[in-house]
């Protein structure tokens, strides 16, 4: 049987608002995630650290490395989320996200836009990372350099998370939320 491929996949429906509630606003992403509590609550305890400021990583170099990730992942969903709720507080020009939007691998962070050589290393981490799954000795240096070895570790992992992430919205093929188009 041929399905409509812009009808999601995975139900958000029969959720606990409560539960819900617990993973952050009630976004499609997170209901489906709470159709099974225990999950959710292991992704609550994930996202507590990663989206505060306990993380190494600066609100900053976090959007970098989740809206670059997303991007070259082509999760528009999550990118959309991330771009409308995050760019601002980051302090994201319209330039620099339309390069980590439209940066081929490995060249957004060449992007004349891209002034603060922290930034830079970051989103070439992000884009080896998405390529090779590696750093050379000089990026993982670059990388050490800008946000410490913890922020090193820590971007690694957000990118791996952000990976997960796309492939369940892509997936899932979720709508565009509501006012939160990037």
């Amino acid at each position: 049987m041929l399905r409509n491929p812009n009808q999601p996949r995975l139900a958000t429906d029969d959720v606990d608002p409560a539960v819900v509630e617990g993973l952050g606003p009630p976004i499609a992403l997170f209901k489906a995630f709470a159709r099974r509590p225990e999950r959710a609550r292991a992704i609550q305890g994930w996202g507590s650290y990663y989206l505060s400021r306990k993380c190494a990583l600066t609100l900053r170099h976090r959007e970098l490395v989740i809206d670059r990730t997303t991007a070259l992942c082509g999760a528009e969903y999550e990118w959309g989320i991330h771009i409308a709720v995050f760019a601002a507080k980051a302090a994201l020009t319209d330039a620099q996200v339309s390069s980590l939007a439209t940066g081929g691998a490995g060249d957004s962070a060449g992007d004349d836009c891209w002034t603060d050589p922290a930034d830079r290393a970051v989103i070439a981490a992000v884009d080896a990372l998405h390529a090779r799954h590696d750093l050379t000795d000089d990026e993982w240096a670059a990388l050490v350099d800008a946000v410490g070895e913890d922020g090193a570790v820590d971007l690694m992992l957000v990118c791996g998370w952000y990976h997960a992430i796309s492939y369940v919205a892509r997936v899932g093929r979720f709508a565009p939320e509501p006012g939160l188009s990037g």
